[in-house]
């Protein structure tokens, strides 16, 4: 398999298949909000694209980056989201780098959104697809963010060489300018655990497909979760 971890910026073409990176917090956060029962998500372009999907459809819950803010429902915290009771409901997920990134490749064949909470069940659809060219899409701090390198290029290691460990991917990310932000309160919204969870290894059994609905671009896991998993 032929990869390439580029950042946001350097995407200067439409990759065939791309796995987009975002480990503290959207795909940590996105893949608990399945687990808690979330039907779909909504991956916004804006924060006022977010409150308009929210003003329309009052019952989808919308969630952002940073402290509460009128007309969202949450924030962007696996921490803080584990407990919600999301049966059936549509989430509007709006942050600063994951949604950016999955809505930069949406014209891509394949789009699998990604954290070390999904990364096994990621790994296992690039190997059943037989993709022989993926491009990782590294959000964090333009392609720099270490968190999301090393837990991409822990899953392109694992979808072709299944023996490979996480110990010192892991280690990377625990060590990241992204978990010491979190972990000293640096950023707003954040819940003690966030970066505990965040670097939970295969956490979940599914994977999670972003794909074109009607002008949307919906994040949806690849198997049904169980509710407080």
């Amino acid at each position: 398999m032929e990869t390439r971890f580029l950042g946001i910026p350097e995407l200067a073409e439409t990759p065939s298949v791309a796995v987009v990176v975002d480990v503290m917090r959207a795909y940590t956060v996105a893949a608990w909000a399945f687990a808690r029962g979330a039907e779909k998500i909504v991956l916004a372009e804006s924060l006022d694209d977010a409150l308009a999907l929210k003003a329309r459809h009052p019952d989808w819950v919308a969630l952002k980056d940073g402290p509460p803010a009128p007309g969202f429902d949450a924030v962007n915290s696996p921490g803080l989201l584990r407990s919600a009771d999301l049966a059936g409901r549509t989430v509007v997920q709006k942050t600063t780098a994951g949604t950016v990134g999955a809505l930069a490749v949406r014209e891509a064949s394949l789009v699998l959104c990604a954290g070390f909470v999904v990364a096994e069940a990621t790994a296992r659809l690039l190997r059943t697809r037989a993709c022989d060219r993926v491009t990782f899409v590294v959000t964090g701090e333009g392609g720099q963010a270490d968190e999301d390198l090393a837990c991409a290029q822990y899953i392109a290691m694992r979808a072709t060489e299944a023996g490979t460990e996480a110990t010192d991917f892991l280690r990377r990310a625990g060590a990241s300018r992204a978990a010491a932000e979190l972990a000293e309160g640096v950023r707003q919204g954040v819940h003690p655990d966030d970066v505990a969870l965040c670097l939970e290894l295969d956490r979940f059994p599914f994977a999670m497909v972003a794909s074109s609905e009607d002008s949307l671009m919906i994040l949806r896991p690849t198997m049904r979760s169980v509710p407080g998993r």
